[in-house]
């Protein structure tokens, strides 16, 4: 409104002739400038206003992104590569989740038909930066997994390091596609968008997100580049301790025979988890005086 006054009271005196016509005109063009900095501006202190046009996408990425502020879950289960023949390879596993007040720590062990052990320490801050931590087969101690390994198939699958957790509900470009159903689901449409300053190897992940209970049935994902796809579909949906979660994900290359599942047979949707729950190098050693 300020801005306006300023306007109308330059126009009068232009009428008036206090003003010369070149002044007039700078100063109106000055006050545009002025005005459309601050419009920028303010876009860029309340980004939450990007989704105020479109309430289904705020209701969408605020619940997914809630949904996994809420972690607090021990799981034990097993992995399992089914070739294209029907020949299978499984591991069991446990994992560990729990969102701290600096964001989200996943603990993920792998114990391979040869005894063989994988560990992973996968942390996400609130803003959705990723960083991996591993022990592999042969190794003693915790190192920091190189981004360029993030991608590589785990113990063989086709899930990789990078799909055990779900970074991209905190990617800042998100878009609400049209809605659909997925079997018998009506589904909202969720494309997120990576850019240049997100660690991941996709370029976007869209997801078919359950309308009725916000978690997600079916995913997309496109490799950077490459314009791969990988699909996931997620299976039993549940309601645990007041959370939901999946019995069961298959992961699959499309193109590529067979897939991966990922089973989940036990554990506590409440687990009242600490951060010394978190310590890998300490949970390997543990492993290690079990033998």
């Amino acid at each position: 409104m300020t801005f306006l006054r300023r306007v109308v009271m330059l126009s009068r005196s232009r009428k008036s002739g206090r003003y010369s016509e070149a002044r007039w005109a700078n100063c109106a063009r000055w006050i545009i400038q002025v005005s459309i900095a601050l419009l920028v501006l303010l876009s860029l202190v309340h980004p939450s206003r990007a989704f105020a046009a479109n309430p289904d996408l705020e209701t969408v990425v605020t619940g997914s992104r809630q949904r996994i502020e809420k972690l607090d879950y021990r799981a034990t289960g097993r992995l399992t590569r089914v070739e294209g023949d029907g020949k299978r390879t499984s591991y069991k596993f446990v994992a560990k989740a729990h969102w701290f007040p600096d964001g989200l720590r996943l603990l993920f062990e792998i114990s391979g038909p040869a005894s063989e052990k994988t560990s992973l320490l996968l942390q996400m801050s609130a803003s959705g930066h990723v960083t991996i931590e591993a022990v592999l087969p042969g190794e003693k101690a915790a190192s920091a997994l190189p981004f360029e390994r993030w991608n590589d198939p785990l113990v063989g699958t086709d899930f990789s390091y990078e799909d055990m957790v779900e970074s991209y509900f905190f990617w800042k470009h998100q878009e609400l596609l049209a809605s659909e159903k997925y079997g018998a689901r009506d589904c909202f449409v969720l494309k997120s968008v990576s850019d240049s300053q997100d660690r991941t190897y996709y370029d976007s992940v869209t997801s078919w997100i359950d309308r009725g209970i916000l978690f997600p049935v079916h995913v997309v994902k496109t490799l950077r580049g490459k314009g791969q796809q990988k699909e996931f579909i997620y299976y039993g949906l549940r309601q645990v301790g007041g959370a939901w979660s999946a019995s069961q994900v298959e992961a699959s290359l499309k193109g590529k025979p067979g897939s991966s599942i990922l089973v989940i047979e036990g554990g506590s949707g409440k687990a009242n988890l600490g951060r010394k729950d978190f310590v890998i190098s300490q949970s390997n050693a543990q492993a290690e005086k079990a033998k």
